[in-house]
């Protein structure tokens, strides 16, 4: 696949089924994730894979994040928890750890790391596979962030779910000539 094809075509999926990219796709996955712009060159970005069974685990810590959280959360709302980590395959938790002590701004480095996410599901995309990029409550949780190995300089920015599309839906995105504007400098 052409880079531009990947670019102009790429839309999350709905439906992530096997296979999820073996131990061959995942090198050239976060080499392109490791691509991302980087200001300083302080590599701001940490990854951590789960697959297989330890996905049941990732979706015992859903569940325990919505019970801290949400203390009459019903039996059924937990057990949807549990199976978000059902969603597909292989779950990549991309973070940014973000030093403080340097002349680079937090924001930009949590930049950093969103841009090496994207390059995960750009690359995903182009090996054959597919992503969905997901966040909600639990990817800004300490104990959650903690219980995967991550610091308090570390910053989830998103759990991207890989595998194989079940199917392609047909929608389209709207067009981006609306969103652009060009700027002639101030109004007088």
């Amino acid at each position: 696949m052409q880079a531009i094809d990947a670019l102009v075509t790429r839309r999350s999926a709905t439906t992530l089924t096997e296979p999820a990219p073996d131990a061959g796709a995942l090198q050239l996955i976060f080499a392109s994730a490791v691509r991302a712009p980087d200001h300083g060159r302080l590599r701001p970005w940490r990854f951590v894979v789960i697959q297989g069974a330890a996905r049941a685990h990732f979706g015992e810590l859903l569940a325990a994040h919505l019970a801290r959280t949400q203390p009459g959360a019903s039996p059924e709302s937990l057990q949807r928890e549990r199976a978000k980590a059902l969603r597909a395959p292989l779950i990549v938790v991309v973070a940014a750890h973000v030093n403080q002590a340097v002349k680079i701004p937090p924001l930009e480095q949590l930049l950093s790391a969103g841009v090496a996410a994207g390059n995960i599901m750009l690359a995903a995309l182009a090996l054959g596979y597919n992503a969905m990029w997901k966040t909600g409550d639990a990817a800004y949780d300490a104990a959650l962030a903690a219980a995967l190995g991550f610091g308090p300089a570390d910053t989830i920015v998103g759990f991207l779910y890989l595998g194989t599309e079940a199917a392609r839906p047909s929608t389209v995105r709207g067009e981006w000539q609306d969103l652009v504007r060009e700027w002639h400098g101030p109004a007088v």
